[in-house]
């Protein structure tokens, strides 16, 4: 088996990238990366990064105008995927041999 060493800084933005996509797993993100599942999750564990388990409940004063709602959600799920471009540019350059972030 051959181990590889990454820079923190992929470390760090897949992790960021798992933390940020609610909806993924471990394996959909490493599958994303091109690197194994339990070397991510081992990099999750040890950023202290959990999620909560079961569905998120989140108490609102005023439920929000479905245009603002919807705002809301196309403005998250727009730094979610700018975000994973990054990222995933960056594993590219990576695996290209450019081993500058």
């Amino acid at each position: 088996m051959v181990m590889k060493n990454y820079p923190p800084q992929f470390k760090a933005g897949a992790v960021a990238l798992y933390g940020s996509r609610p909806e993924a797993t471990i394996r959909s993100v490493a599958a994303d990366l091109g690197i194994n599942p339990e070397t991510l999750r081992n990099w999750v564990r040890a950023a202290g990064v959990s999620r909560p388990r079961g569905r998120r409940t989140r108490e609102l004063s005023q439920p929000p105008a479905p245009l603002e709602a919807e705002n809301a959600a196309l403005r998250k799920k727009v730094r979610e995927l700018e975000e994973e471009r990054e990222i995933l540019r960056r594993a590219a350059k990576y695996s290209a041999g450019q081993t500058r972030w």
